[in-house]
């Protein structure tokens, strides 16, 4: 996954840039668009098939639906899959005012951009079916070195078949093929999961009586409109979140491939917050502390257990590897030990195949990851120091995989139109040396200045 963004005018950023690393961190002083940066990406990697459109016509899609089969040539997408993203990211960038929930117009102005890799469609091989209520209707089949793909239509005598739908499913099975593994799934923990998980119950109350209320009505209503009617004044990664810990009952019930494959990061997970949560058959959300027959709700349990809850709940039932996992502020109410654990949990689940992006205040994660990219050396004495303090070779990690951005004031690139470059908020690259760490200068300031007084 080779994944560039370029973002123009978005909140406080004026022009930046940025790429995708196994670990991508963005950090800085307040109010200098990091969380921007976060919430832009991910809204695009939830939705960028709503806006992705290959170019399959309505004639093709009569064909099937007279004829029972069709076959379109990959070939000819894949050499218009720049031009399709091109067009993908202007879509998207009409979206950001439902994006951040702003007042329409207030991002009329802005960009988002993105530039991948889209995936060679003869390396792909490809068996599947669709299935409309209960039945059956369309099944797709692709050999691994053809650029040809077969869609052929099941038997439903009896009933009426949308042509819209079908149109719409296979533009979506061949984006999927083109840009997939480009696009990773992406799970958001936000800023405001602390407070989402204290008012789990509210929100459950309030989804409960707008159903109620979805049921009772005789007017013809969007019911989707309705049932995020009370979300609607926050972004989507807020919404998100308190959809996510909605729906914790039904979640629960799953498992990842860290909680079968990898238990051990559980353990260190269940270690950091000192217990584990659970979620009883009545969707009753406890807390209980290692050690002890207590448990605590929500409102009783540590600020630290509420910021962390829908972490937990993610690595214990949803990921994947090439998963990418963004988290705004991952040292919220975390003391600084655990801030050093938090990193080098992030390190364990990058070498396990799962990216991971952060916005971050916090100069005792970025120091522990110096001390993981600096230990990750074969020189006698670094191994002896990372036996020495108990750091394993899963935990150790190499500076090719880490990119670090600063969000700052600098200098932007010339525009066109411009003599002088002029200066504005941005996203700085920061220097990472395997042996020095990364350097981020407004953390040493700080602290430096601190030790001067």
């Amino acid at each position: 996954m080779n994944l560039k963004v370029r973002l123009r005018n978005l909140g406080i950023l004026k022009h930046a840039e940025f790429s995708l690393g196994d670990l991508t961190i963005i950090c800085g002083k307040n109010n200098t668009g990091k969380t921007y940066a976060a919430y832009a990406l991910y809204g695009f990697l939830k939705s960028w098939h709503n806006f992705t459109a290959f170019p399959v016509s309505n004639e093709q899609i009569q064909s099937l639906l007279v004829e029972g089969t069709i076959k379109l040539e990959l070939g000819q997408y894949f050499k218009t899959a720049a031009d399709v993203l091109t067009e993908t990211s202007k879509k998207y960038s009409n979206q950001l005012d439902r994006i951040f929930a702003a007042k329409k117009g207030r991002f009329h102005n802005s960009e988002f951009q993105i530039q991948t890799e889209a995936n060679d469609p003869y390396k792909t091989k490809l068996d599947g079916l669709i299935v409309s209520g209960q039945e059956p209707l369309l099944t797709y089949s692709k050999r691994k070195g053809s650029q040809e793909i077969i869609f052929t239509l099941s038997k439903r005598e009896e009933r009426e078949i949308d042509p819209i739908f079908v149109k719409n499913t296979i533009l979506q099975i061949v984006s999927n093929i083109i840009f997939a593994d480009a696009f990773p799934n992406t799970f958001i923990s936000s800023a405001e999961r602390t407070g989402v998980a204290i008012f789990r119950r509210e929100l459950n109350y309030a989804r409960k009586r707008l159903l109620e209320e979805m049921v009772q009505t005789e007017e013809k209503i969007d019911p989707r409109e309705l049932l995020f009617k009370v979300y609607q004044s926050y972004p989507q990664p807020i919404e998100d979140n308190a959809e996510f810990t909605r729906e914790l009952e039904d979640i629960a019930k799953r498992e990842s491939f860290v909680a079968k494959e990898h238990p051990e990061i559980l353990a260190e997970f269940a270690d950091i917050i000192g217990g584990d949560y659970n979620i009883t058959e009545n969707d009753q959300l406890y807390f209980i502390p290692t050690g002890s027959r207590l448990k605590l709700t929500m409102v009783e349990s540590s600020s630290s257990v509420r910021s962390l809850l829908d972490i937990g709940f993610y690595l214990r039932c949803l990921a994947e590897e090439g998963d990418l996992l963004i988290i705004d502020e991952p040292e919220l109410n975390l003391h600084p030990e655990n801030q050093r654990r938090i990193a080098k949990l992030f390190a364990r689940l990058i070498n396990l195949k799962v990216k991971v992006f952060i916005t971050t205040h916090s100069d005792y994660i970025v120091k522990e990851l110096n001390t993981l990219i600096m230990l990750n050396n074969d020189k006698p004495h670094l191994k002896r120091i990372a036996e020495e303090n108990n750091y394993q070779n899963n935990e150790l990690i190499s500076a090719n995989q880490v990119k670090v951005y600063v969000a700052k004031k600098a200098l932007l690139p010339l525009e066109e139109g411009r003599k002088k470059r002029t200066r504005g908020h941005t996203l700085v690259p920061a220097d990472i040396d395997p042996e020095l760490g990364i350097q981020v200068s407004s953390f040493d300031e700080t602290i430096e200045a601190m030790n001067r007084i």
